[in-house]
């Protein structure tokens, strides 16, 4: 195993428990690395309850792909079990429950996308797991002793829950089952670490005390800071349009990471790139080029980032000073709403007329952050469906919209 642990705590936010004075491998997880012999097994689950991930959601594979690399087992939780529910935090209401076939199709994209960042090829380095394999076997007596091992009033402690419960809104008994399901995905598995964001804390101590309860070792918690968005202001969110979508293509991720707001240009290095921190040029605009290098050719390769950029440059009369956005901006303030595509392409000027971008669309001309429309009536409700998103029209005529 590897000795040197800067990588164990390179933008982590909270180890738990965590008593660094200790030389017990319970209590301190430097210790259990130095002294254990065997690969310990680290747990991340997704409940795939959408189809496409950005960069936030990154964070925690690429801690997984850490251990990884340190030489122990990544245990990816796919929740399509889970994922019927929906995980309540955060949230002020209940989440929709979908379907079997919508987590199933879900959770495909969700793995192709991790692609890029984990290690899917190394015998023994990455176990993918679904947890209806152990909850779908749950009857109602292991329902209700999971169920007893949880007071109302712990329930209740957590943010979400209390927050709603205080306004007033409903918390429906079917949510209480999430922290505990989840927690007990960490029995099923036998997990030594499990990774999150700040926010699942709760949900992480659970599968402590639940692998306490049924007589195995509790788990290490490590938790990840949540991703601000490249407005600067709010958490990275696909329907505040301020993220980077995975599956976004080599140009759209340039173009929107080299005006990354210099305030969280450091935070972008240590959580999304393993570049050295201390090696960053001291020129904000060379900070903003070389992170936008660095993320796209993570998951596009060297060759097509640089062309990337090379395209940014063009797209702003090889301009390099750095005083022009890389893409031109359109507002849907001047669209009326719900809107047809083929109207915002004539109203943005990337084409001359409405009929012409009609027949952009059929030619298979138009992508929309890098995905081919080929229904020339595809229309939108909302600036929110669009805003953050490159529209694209052949090669080289491009114009990111903005609310």
């Amino acid at each position: 195993m590897n000795s040197d642990l800067s990588w164990l705590h390179r933008g982590t936010e909270e180890i738990f428990p965590n008593s660094p004075e200790s030389d017990e491998p319970t209590e301190n997880l430097e210790a259990l690395l130095a002294q254990i012999d065997r690969p310990l097994r680290v747990k991340l689950g997704i409940d795939p309850t959408g189809s496409d991930l950005h960069l936030g959601h990154s964070i925690p594979f690429r801690k997984l792909r850490a251990f990884q690399d340190a030489g122990h087992t990544a245990v990816v939780i796919i929740g399509d079990f889970t994922a019927r529910i929906g995980d309540p935090t955060g949230k002020s209401e209940v989440r929709r429950q979908l379907t079997p076939e919508e987590v199933q199709h879900n959770a495909e994209t969700y793995l192709e996308q991790l692609r890029p960042i984990l290690d899917f090829d190394t015998p023994g380095r990455l176990e993918i797991r679904y947890n209806s394999e152990w909850l779908s076997a749950l009857d109602l007596a292991k329902t209700l002793e999971l169920l007893g091992t949880m007071t109302v009033g712990q329930m209740l402690a957590k943010e979400g829950f209390a927050l709603r419960y205080e306004k007033g809104n409903p918390v429906y008994l079917h949510e209480f089952l999430y922290p505990l399901m989840q927690g007990y995905d960490s029995v099923a598995i036998d997990a030594d670490i499990e990774l999150g964001g700040t926010d699942q804390k709760f949900n992480l101590a659970v599968g402590r005390d639940l692998q306490r309860y049924f007589g195995k070792k509790p788990q290490f918690g490590l938790l990840l800071p949540i991703l601000i968005g490249t407005d600067g202001t709010q958490k990275m969110s696909k329907s505040l349009g301020n993220y980077v979508g995975l599956k976004e293509d080599a140009l759209s991720m340039y173009s929107k990471l080299e005006k990354t707001p210099d305030a969280q240009i450091e935070q972008y290095f240590e959580l999304l790139t393993n570049y050295p921190l201390d090696r960053l040029p001291e020129n904000p605009r060379d900070r903003q080029k070389l992170l936008a290098l660095d993320i796209a050719s993570q998951y596009h390769g060297d060759k097509a980032a640089k062309d990337a950029q090379q395209a940014a440059m063009a797209l702003v009369g090889g301009n390099t000073s750095g005083t022009e956005d890389a893409v031109p901006e359109f507002s849907l303030s001047e669209v009326a709403f719900p809107a047809k595509l083929f109207y915002i392409l004539g109203a943005s000027g990337l084409c001359k007329s409405s009929g012409e971008g009609r027949r952009q669309i059929q030619g298979g001309a138009v992508r929309l952050d890098g995905d081919r429309i080929a229904d020339a009536n595809v229309s939108f409700d909302s600036i929110e469906e669009l805003g953050g998103k490159v529209l694209q029209v052949g090669k080289k005529k491009f114009v990111r919209l903005v609310p």
